[in-house]
């Protein structure tokens, strides 16, 4: 009787990864795309060995420039790496360049999701079976974006069964402080595995819970530490 309840929650919990495979299988692809893209952009950005020359030097920066804004915009890829990158080559004449590069990727992304309608991504998610989150981003986007925030926390705050108790109380402070989190998110190191600087932009202009203006102070807050570090003190 004891090796069958104990082998219970081990076949539930095998059934629960069988139903996720498609979703399972989407993640890690987006993530190694992500990353392996990063590793080839980083190349461009900071190539090995030493460049003399003044031309060579400005040329390198404008395309490094180039290829950070446009790659750090990306979801699943390491944004954050490849500034560093840039910090690193350029040392400090590159750290207003990666400061100003980095708020527009996250801006690029920002508004180009505004344009993408959160049906789709419903659809998404649909089609890896996680049904309940994808009925629930149908529903929100129905919903205009000014009065999505107040959607979400009468769906937090009302016990309902996609949340539970406890998560709904926690998911009500999240999204009060959801600016906060945002920074917080964008400066976690490793946030690439929740799809980087890009993919959290995108996700927040998707669901219309951001406005533009207090979401640019956010990512102004978000990106300066560092840049503002190397400005300061680096050579």
């Amino acid at each position: 009787m004891t090796g069958r309840n104990g082998g219970d929650p081990m076949r539930a919990f095998l059934m629960t990864l069988w139903s996720a495979r498609r979703a399972i299988m989407f993640y890690l692809v987006l993530i190694g795309l992500g990353w392996g893209a990063g590793y080839a952009l980083q190349g461009l950005i900071a190539p090995d060995g030493t460049v003399t020359d003044v031309a060579a030097m400005h040329r390198m920066m404008v395309l490094a420039v180039v290829v950070y804004i446009l790659a750090a915009a990306i979801p699943f890829v390491p944004g954050a790496e490849l500034g560093f990158a840039l910090l690193l080559l350029f040392g400090k004449p590159a750290a207003i360049i990666s400061f100003t590069g980095m708020v527009g990727a996250l801006m690029l992304s920002f508004c180009v999701a505004r344009f993408v309608s959160p049906n789709r991504f419903a659809r998404l998610l649909a089609w890896m079976h996680m049904r309940r989150a994808a009925a629930f981003v149908a529903a929100l986007g129905l919903v205009p974006p000014h009065e999505r925030a107040d959607y979400v926390m009468a769906q937090l705050t009302d016990d309902s069964p996609l949340w539970g108790t406890r998560r709904g109380r926690l998911g009500a402070t999240l999204l009060r402080n959801r600016y906060v989190l945002l920074v917080l998110l964008l400066n976690l190191p490793g946030n690439s595995v929740l799809g980087g600087g890009g993919g959290l932009a995108f996700l927040a202009g998707m669901s219309g819970l951001y406005g533009l203006c207090r979401y640019f102070v956010s990512v102004l807050i978000a990106v300066a530490p560092l840049p503002l570090i190397v400005y300061l003190w680096g050579g």
